[in-house]
């Protein structure tokens, strides 16, 4: 497996670039590469010549999380303004505004079958559960305080939640928090499950692989890519390469590579049944917050594509095969 530059903007955004995920293709048109900046905007390109489809305004801070429902026709942007911003994909029609008490948007995915959207919910310790028909709050997840903790007790404080991620099933939601805990919820029960344990610093970055719903890998500012069995609580591997934290890290549709982002500056590929690095890419000039393959599907479409993005404001599209 390999992976190939195709293009690179250099100041795609007028800021840092933060965010960066798919929308999915639609009968009308393909995959759209989404991303979002430190300078508010969120921006629409569309591939392989990465070319300016629209730019979305509305928020008043930075955009920290970029997410797409996996119809391709609404995304959702979230900002250090505490708000996040549904939207027609292709109008920029405003859907719905979600509010939140400061500091507590951060990374949001929707569910597989696009029923729900879920939100790391930062200093509340929890992730808060959206229903996509409604735009209704549907239940907030907390993460248990430790046994023996008073409610008092500064370690709460630590359960920062940064990051999620959804079983391909549905049936399972992962968070990342400050402290390292990877928390596992059943989502139907609406209950925790166990914390995987390993990292001791944030884990910014979590996703499941495609091919196997116990399977979920984190990015941590410890420099580690980990792999665990989510369901059996183990630690499945633990893979370094990067000089630096892990921001980012992204399965293939295939299920087979890793793609990883991190304050070294570089991109990482992983071959999975090795579990190791064959390739770093270093079109980046300062760390890569964002690394995101493109789904399956759209007419046509069978070439792999990754992008990446970076506080160097520039966005890279490399081809994976």
């Amino acid at each position: 497996m390999k992976l190939a530059g195709l293009k690179s903007v250099e100041n795609a955004h007028e800021e840092s670039v933060w965010a960066v995920t798919w929308v999915p293709a639609t009968e009308a048109r393909p995959a759209l590469l989404l991303t979002g900046s430190l300078d508010e905007t969120v921006k629409l390109w569309r591939p392989d010549e990465l070319t300016l489809e629209a730019t979305n305004t509305g928020h008043c801070l930075g955009v920290v999380s970029v997410a797409a429902h996996p119809s391709g026709v609404i995304a959702a942007s979230a900002s250090l303004d505490s708000f996040i911003r549904v939207f027609d994909v292709d109008t920029n029609a405003t859907i719905a505004t979600l509010e939140a008490p400061p500091s507590e948007v951060w990374q949001m995915k929707f569910d597989p079958k696009g029923t729900t959207l879920a939100v790391a919910a930062g200093g509340s310790a929890s992730i808060k559960l959206w229903d996509t028909a409604t735009w209704q709050l549907i239940t907030t997840l907390v993460i248990p305080h430790p046994e023996g903790s008073k409610q008092s007790d500064k370690s709460g404080s630590k359960k920062f939640v940064l990051s999620v991620a959804w079983s391909p099933d549905g049936k399972r939601l992962a968070c990342g928090s400050m402290d390292g805990t990877i928390s596992i919820f059943d989502v139907a029960r609406g209950r925790f499950l166990h914390h995987l344990e390993g990292h001791f610093m944030p884990v910014r970055s979590l996703i499941y692989s495609p091919i196997d719903p116990r399977v979920l890998f984190s990015a941590c500012d410890d420099g580690h890519v980990h792999m665990y069995d989510a369901e059996g609580k183990s630690l499945v591997s633990a893979m370094s390469g990067h000089a630096s934290w892990v921001l980012s890290v992204d399965v293939s549709p295939d299920g087979a590579g890793l793609a990883t982002g991190s304050s070294d500056r570089t991109v990482r590929l992983w071959d999975l049944s090795m579990r190791a690095s064959v390739q770093t890419m270093s079109n980046h000039s300062d760390q890569v917050w964002g690394v995101a393959f493109r789904p399956p599907g759209g007419t046509g479409v069978r070439a792999g594509r990754l992008a990446s993005v970076s506080d160097d404001k520039s966005i890279s599209l490399y081809d994976y095969s």
